[in-house]
């Protein structure tokens, strides 16, 4: 599972011979859909070049706290360390690995250690004698006590010319390894997690369809938020123009049968269903075998209701945690309660269509969680934040 897609990564690199394998090491973060902003301590220079490390990063290479003197502009190392959501650095010296330890901050790359809030990843890299000194084991433990996630150091072939341990851990291990701790320690790891997203597409002829205005955007995003803290997605999805997110199990419908029949199929094995797709509510009863043609201007159709899916989850479910969507009008949390009882759900997220900035086609929302014990009014977001906040609430109920 791939953890590092839209993650942002700060890349430190310190003074040392490795340096060279901090290009491939932005080059595995990238290819994995990562943003790497790469910090390098001033004699890192002498290691590698800023042009190569920010051609393949495609962002400018920070190495002082100050940016230009003359234009009196500043690399804000504060602003760094919240930006991250994890701080790798490697190769980690043994001084920097000592001033890390010690919380000295001569240079930019320190003093965005000690303003992280992320996690702290570091891949130390020297000679075996280094390595192994008392000292160096002693700032390697302590940093570890602190939280700070040691990558091991490889044994092997060293600049020196000797064999031994303090060679620095191949990029893709590195990445592996960053990955795997992700997977490992992510709050929603191990658990299958249900989306339905976009519109259905109910035909009446050949050629034309009853449908909605969804675009998907936010089931998507729901999607993406839910990998990204770990669990197993599968995403049923009407059509819509939106690319899927990788390592996310994308099963395309085109009407709400078939999203009915997909979603059960894959219900029993879900940890939690979020069901944000617009599902019509009505179809015709009969499809025409041709297209029906204009001059026919007093055609009726007639409809007959589709089957309910998040009800039907809702008198099926044993363990699952069931999540709804509700688009209102008028009497918006009154309705959106009802519907939480009726359809038997743990979490309604209501939408009003009075709400500017949200609903459909827009990239904000603005929901509000109805429980059976509260309604909590969210503010106005983006709705990849509004799917962090639906994950991250999910998490809590399944800890």
């Amino acid at each position: 599972m791939n953890l590092l897609r839209g993650k942002r990564v700060l890349l430190g690199v310190t003074a040392s011979i490795a340096a060279y394998k901090a290009a491939f090491i932005v080059r595995e973060l990238v290819k994995l859909g990562a943003e790497v902003q790469v910090i390098l301590t001033p004699s890192a220079r002498d290691f590698v070049t800023p042009l190569t490390l920010g051609t393949l990063s495609k962002k400018p290479v920070l190495d002082a706290l100050i940016a230009d003197k003359d234009l009196g502009t500043w690399n804000n190392h504060v602003e760094l360390g919240l930006w991250a959501d994890l701080y790798l650095i490697a190769p980690a010296s043994a001084n920097t690995l000592a001033k890390m330890a010690t919380g000295a901050s001569d240079n930019l790359l320190l003093t965005v250690y000690l303003s992280a809030r992320c996690p702290v990843y570091f891949a130390p890299a020297m000679d075996l004698d280094m390595h192994d000194h008392a000292a160096n084991q002693a700032n390697i433990a302590l940093l570890e006590s602190r939280g700070n996630i040691q990558i091991p150091s490889a044994s092997g072939a060293l600049a020196s010319g000797l064999e031994g341990r303090g060679r620095l851990e191949e990029p893709d291990e590195i990445v592996r390894f960053i990955n795997s701790h992700l997977s490992s320690t992510a709050p929603l790891a191990g658990k299958k997690v249900l989306i339905t997203a976009g519109p259905t597409r109910e035909a009446i002829d050949p050629v034309r369809y009853l449908s909605n205005h969804s675009s998907g955007k936010m089931g998507y995003a729901i999607a993406e938020a839910a990998r990204g803290m770990g669990a197993q997605v599968t995403l049923i999805s009407g059509p819509v123009s939106i690319v899927a997110p990788r390592g996310i199990d994308v099963i395309h419908v085109q009407s709400a049968q078939e999203m009915y029949d997909a979603t059960l199929a894959h219900f029993a094995e879900a940890h939690c269903a979020i069901l944000s797709a617009a599902v019509a509510d009505f179809r015709p009863k009969a499809v025409a075998t041709e297209k029906i043609k204009k001059d026919l201007a007093k055609t009726v159709i007639d409809l007959e209701e589709t089957q309910d899916i998040l009800k039907k989850l809702g008198e099926i479910k044993a363990h699952q945690f069931l999540i709804g969507f509700a688009l209102e009008t008028e009497n918006e949390v009154e309705n959106a309660r009802k519907k939480l009882v009726k359809k038997n759900c743990d979490l309604i997220v209501l939408n009003s269509t009075r709400d500017a900035g949200a609903t459909f086609g827009f990239d904000t929302n603005k929901v509000t969680f109805v429980t059976h014990n509260k309604t909590e009014v969210m503010e106005l977001k983006s709705k990849a934040e509004v799917a962090k906040d639906i994950i991250t609430y999910l998490s809590e109920q399944l800890k």
